[in-house]
């Protein structure tokens, strides 16, 4: 273990597992600052505090401390026997934390879910805020006109959809990928802006690349007056703080509707201030995936949204865009069918073996066909070259990694050496509005007319010397594809120890890929993946069922 992992001050409990790789030392110094503020001397109660703190560094809304001994995971890539560290007597333990000081101040126990104060409020904001939107009486409706906007539908799970968004307050279209989701929402604005011609309507997105798409569709469908924004800008970003906007319970959006899409990715803090700052009469509609990641802050909102069910829950499952036999893998994983899986791997391309000369021979054509549209100068064909293919890792190091394998096709295609260079693939890895670049954006490097260079994007082209946050993509990790297909996508999976391999991961990795997907990973990784969905401690799908929290 290295050094940055020790809490150099830590004693008893919070020394131990920090060694072992279960607290990182901010967790650790959070709860000796707390229990030092109350004088608590009990170091079970810090040990519970500590975990605590970890639980929305990765991704918890709270800690069980009655299953925690079962679930933990380790920040360390060595092997450790997590439930041979001393952990407290679960029924002690809850009954000594209860007894704690520390529960009138910064922290709160529900059962055995012990919540930091804020997690514990914004989850039951979220939840009372949703169910006024979602118990809210039928919106009235011009039925003939409805009726007529509705008949031009012709999935009736669509046309179901886009009946519930516009009667409801509430409502939430929840699909894979190539579902129709977005050519739903398209389609749902119109009915909007014809019940209520020049209404106010917001686009919105957790990622600015994922704005921008959204708009993108907007203006293939024929809206064009419609921009997305991310939710930051929506809401208002404050530059004197990064835990405020201006738009809030007591200032409102002024939008008569607000259309939230890649809701997957929304943690419960930003969903908290989302659903304050809606104003009363207004239409809140979420869009997503919820079998694709969640967001990397605490909470699985979508998800805890979705399994709470409901009228104002519509799943659109009718694929028309990828092939069907990913649709297969994708369902069987979606089910936590691993048998089923297995099975529909056969449909598609996979290694379980050591031989990646097919991913070699995708690569490296990628490569070529990406060089000779920049050397050509025309940045268009070079990008759509560089989307035809994604190798995609679910870590970013180690030998499974984005590192390692950006470093094996850059071998194999001989690139790299310069900075910049002609066919250099390129991933933003933060957002640049000035640029008009946005984290998650791509590009390449291609010849300037008159010689030298310049990057070009789907929206702009830039000197490579304006860039800042930039990486060379020739393999980029599960998280950052979220949101994008590629014609072909190869994924590789680590080892079945990897802690991140999860259903979701597998679920959103081979999803991005519409003609052909490649799975390198052995029959173990794959089951444990199905087998291992995210299970992130929430009390949000309680409150929206039955008013309760906890575990």
């Amino acid at each position: 273990m290295t050094e940055a992992r020790i809490a150099t001050r830590a004693t008893g409990l919070l020394r131990e597992f920090n060694d072992a790789g279960v607290l990182a030392p901010a967790d650790v110094h959070v709860a000796r600052r707390l229990a030092g503020l109350v004088a608590e001397r009990d170091e079970t109660v810090a040990l519970a505090v500590a975990l605590a703190v970890r639980a929305p560094r990765i991704g918890h809304v709270y800690v069980d401390l009655a299953t925690i001994r079962d679930t933990a995971t380790v920040d360390t890539d060595e092997p450790v026997d997590v439930s041979a560290l001393p952990w407290p007597d679960a029924g002690e333990w809850v009954a000594r934390v209860a007894a704690s000081p520390l529960l009138a101040g910064p922290l709160h126990l529900e059962g055995s879910a012990l919540y930091l104060d804020r997690y514990w409020r914004e989850e039951r904001q979220v939840a009372a805020d949703l169910r006024v939107l979602r118990d809210a009486p039928p919106v009235a409706v011009d039925q003939a006109l409805l009726a007529t906007g509705l008949a031009a539908f012709d999935d009736p799970q669509q046309r179901h959809a886009a009946d519930t968004a516009v009667r409801r307050r509430f409502a939430v279209v929840a699909g894979g990928p190539g579902t129709g989701k977005t050519t739903t929402v398209a389609r749902i604005v119109a009915l909007l802006l014809e019940q209520q011609p020049g209404a106010l309507i917001a686009l919105a997105a957790p990622t600015a690349v994922a704005a921008a798409r959204l708009t993108d569709a907007m203006r293939a469908a024929g809206i064009a007056d419609v921009e997305a924004r991310t939710l930051h800008r929506l809401l208002g970003w404050r530059p004197d703080t990064h835990s405020r906007f201006r738009h809030t319970r007591g200032n409102r959006l002024p939008h008569d509707v607000v259309i939230v899409d890649e809701t997957s990715m929304v943690g419960l803090w930003q969903m908290a201030r989302l659903a304050e700052a809606v104003r009363p009469g207004a239409r809140l509609i979420l869009v997503g995936d919820p079998g694709q990641l969640t967001s990397i802050e605490a909470g699985a909102v979508l998800g805890d949204i979705a399994a709470a069910g409901g009228e104002s829950l519509v799943v659109l499952d009718e694929v028309y865009r990828y092939d069907e036999h990913i649709g297969r893998v994708a369902e069987a994983i979606r089910r936590g069918d691993a048998d089923a899986t297995v099975a529909a791997l056969g449909g598609v391309t996979w290694i379980s073996g050591d031989e990646i000369d097919l991913v070699r021979e995708r690569a490296t054509a990628t490569a070529r066909a990406v060089t000779e549209a920049a050397e050509a100068g025309d940045g268009a064909a070079a990008i759509a070259a560089l989307g035809s293919f994604r190798l995609l890792c679910a870590h970013r190091r180690g030998p499974y990694g984005v590192s390692a394998w950006t470093a094996q096709i850059e071998e194999w295609t001989g690139a790299g050496g310069a900075e910049w260079y002609v066919g250099r693939p390129l991933l933003v890895t933060a957002n640049d509005y000035g640029l008009q670049l946005f984290n998650g954006d791509t590009g390449v490097v291609v010849a300037a007319a008159g010689g030298g260079m310049t990057a070009a994007f789907e929206r702009t082209d830039v000197s490579p010397t304006r860039l800042a946050a930039i990486e060379t993509v020739y393999a980029m990790t599960v998280h950052k594809a979220q949101g994008s297909q590629f014609a072909t996508a190869a994924v590789v999976l680590p080892e079945p120890t990897s802690p991140i391999l999860t259903r979701e991961l597998l679920y959103t990795a081979v999803t991005r890929a519409r003609r052909e997907l490649i799975v390198v990973g052995s029959e173990e990784a794959v089951r444990t993946a199905v087998a291992r969905p995210v299970a992130r401690a929430s009390g949000l799908r309680r409150l929206l069922t039955d008013g309760t929290t906890g575990p």
